[in-house]
C-alpha cells in the first residue's frame, strides 16, 4: 500500500509539475506577445507622431509663401525690398545650425521639437501683424530660428523611428513634407476666396498645427537624442574641424539641394524665356517637378530596400544630370517637363538618404551630425538660385542650367568613394 501510494503521490506530483510548467509558458508567452503587440504599436504611433510634425513644419511653410503676394502689396514693398527681407528666414536658419544640434542632444528632441513647433506657429501669426518691412524680418527671422530646431529634432525622431522598423522609411516623412506643401497652396487659395486676411489665416494654421502636434509629441520617444558617449557628446565640430564624414555627406546635399534650389526659384523663369510656354502653361515644369518629387519620396524607401542606398544614390545622381541635360538640348514644352520630372525624382531621395545616414554614424549623437551636415547641405539651397542668376547674366540660362547639372553627375560619381554609404 505504502508503495502504490508513493508512486500515486510522485505521479500526480510529476502532473502537478508539467501543469505547472506549462502554465508559466502560456503566461510567458502570452506576456512576450503582448509586449511585442505594444511595441508594434508604439512604433507605428510614434511613425504617425513624426508624420504628423513634418506635415505641419511643411504646411505651416507654405501657407506664408501662399500669402507673400498680400503681404507685399499690404506692406507696398518693392521687388528688391522683398527679396531682402527675404533672406531673413534663411539667416536665422543659418545663424542657429551651430547650435541646435547640441540644443536638441541635451534637451532631447521630444521636448526641443514640442517647444520649437509651437513658437514656430506662432511666429506665423506674427508675419500677419507686421506693418513695416523691419517688423515683418524680424519675423522671418525667429521663424527661421525655430523652424531650423524644429527640422533637426523631427529628423532626429525620423532616424530613431527608421531604426526600430529595421527598414528604410526616412523619405516617407519627406514625401508628408512635400504634400503638406500642396495643402499649403490649397488652402491659401481657399483663405484668398473667403477674403480673410492673412493674420487670420495663419492663426488658423497655427491652432490647428500647435493642437495636433501637442497630441502627438506624447507619441515620441525621448531616447530619440544621444546616441554617442557622453564624453564624446562634448567635443562639437561646430567649434573645430568637422569630422570627414560630415564633410563628405554636406556635399552630397550639398550638390541635391543646389538643384532643388534652382528648380524651385527658376523653373517658371526657364519654362516662360527658354521654352517660350504660353501663359498658362508657364508653371508646368514646376508643378512636373514638384509632383515627381513627392512621389519619389513616397517610393524611394520601398526602391533603397530593393536596390540599396549606395546604387539609388547613384541613379538620383544620374537622373538629375539626365532631367537636365533633356531641357537643356531639347527645350520645348514636352521634352522639358519630361526633364523636369526626372529632375523631381531624382532629387526626392537624396536628402532624406543623407540625413539617415548621419543620423546612424558611430560616436556621434544623431542630432550634432544632422546638424552638421543640414549646415553644408543649406547652403547649396541658398547659394544655387544666385549662381544661376550670376551665370546666366554672363552667358545665358540654358548654360547655367548645364552648371547645376554637373552637380548631379558629381553626386553619382562620388558617392561610391564616400565610406559611410559603403
Amino acid at each position: 500500500m505504502f508503495a502504490g501510494d508513493f508512486e500515486l503521490l510522485a505521479m500526480n506530483f510529476s502532473i502537478g509539475k508539467v501543469l505547472r510548467n506549462s502554465r508559466v509558458y502560456i503566461t510567458k508567452s502570452i506576456f512576450h506577445a503582448d509586449q511585442a503587440a505594444h511595441r508594434a504599436i508604439d512604433k507605428s504611433h510614434q511613425r504617425i507622431a513624426v508624420s504628423v510634425y513634418f506635415f505641419f513644419l511643411g504646411l505651416t511653410f507654405a501657407s506664408w509663401a501662399s500669402r507673400i503676394p498680400d503681404i507685399k502689396a499690404s506692406l507696398g514693398l518693392s521687388e528688391a525690398v522683398l527679396g531682402t527681407i527675404l533672406l531673413s528666414l534663411p539667416a536665422g536658419q543659418m545663424i542657429t545650425l551651430p547650435f541646435s544640434g547640441r540644443i536638441v542632444a541635451r534637451y532631447g528632441s521630444k521636448l526641443t521639437l514640442g517647444i520649437g513647433f509651437v513658437l514656430y506657429a506662432f511666429c506665423l501669426t506674427n508675419l500677419g501683424l507686421a506693418k513695416e518691412a523691419w517688423q515683418l524680418s524680424l519675423a522671418l527671422f525667429s521663424m527661421g530660428v525655430f523652424g531650423n530646431l524644429s527640422n533637426i529634432s523631427v529628423n532626429t525622431q525620423a532616424v530613431n523611428v527608421e531604426k526600430q522598423y529595421g527598414r528604410p522609411i526616412i523619405s516617407s516623412f519627406h514625401g508628408v513634407w512635400s504634400t503638406a506643401g500642396f495643402t499649403g497652396a490649397v488652402t491659401g487659395l481657399l483663405m484668398i476666396s473667403l477674403k480673410l486676411s492673412p493674420y487670420q489665416h495663419f492663426w488658423i494654421i497655427a491652432l490647428l498645427g500647435i493642437v495636433s502636434t501637442v497630441v502627438a509629441n506624447r507619441y515620441l520617444t525621448e531616447s530619440a537624442t544621444v546616441s554617442a558617449p557622453k564624453e564624446k557628446q562634448q567635443k562639437s565640430f561646430v567649434i573645430s574641424k568637422p569630422p570627414l564624414a560630415i564633410i563628405q555627406l554636406g556635399l552630397i546635399g550639398f550638390c541635391c539641394m543646389a538643384s532643388e534650389g534652382t528648380m524651385f526659384d527658376w523653373s517658371g523663369v526657364y519654362f516662360q524665356k527658354i521654352v517660350q510656354a504660353e501663359g498658362k502653361l508657364i508653371p508646368l515644369g514646376y508643378a512636373a517637378f514638384m509632383v515627381m518629387m513627392a512621389t519619389g519620396r513616397f517610393v524611394g524607401d520601398k526602391l533603397q530596400t530593393r536596390f540599396g542606398r549606395l546604387k539609388m544614390l547613384q541613379l538620383n545622381g544620374a537622373f538629375i544630370f539626365l532631367g537636365l541635360a533633356i531641357a537643356i538640348f531639347f527645350p520645348h514644352i514636352v521634352t522639358a517637363t519630361l526633364g523636369f520630372i526626372i529632375v523631381g525624382f531624382g532629387v526626392s531621395s537624396v536628402v532624406p538618404m543623407v540625413y539617415s545616414t548621419a543620423g546612424k554614424l558611430p560616436n556621434m549623437a544623431p542630432s550634432i551630425a544632422l546638424a552638421g551636415v543640414s549646415s553644408i547641405s543649406y547652403l547649396g539651397f541658398l547659394l544655387g538660385p544666385p549662381l544661376i542668376g550670376f551665370i546666366a547674366e554672363l552667358t545665358d540660362l540654358r548654360f547655367s542650367f548645364g552648371v547645376i547639372s554637373v552637380m548631379g553627375l558629381l553626386i553619382a560619381i562620388f558617392v561610391p568613394r564616400i565610406k559611410a554609404f559603403r
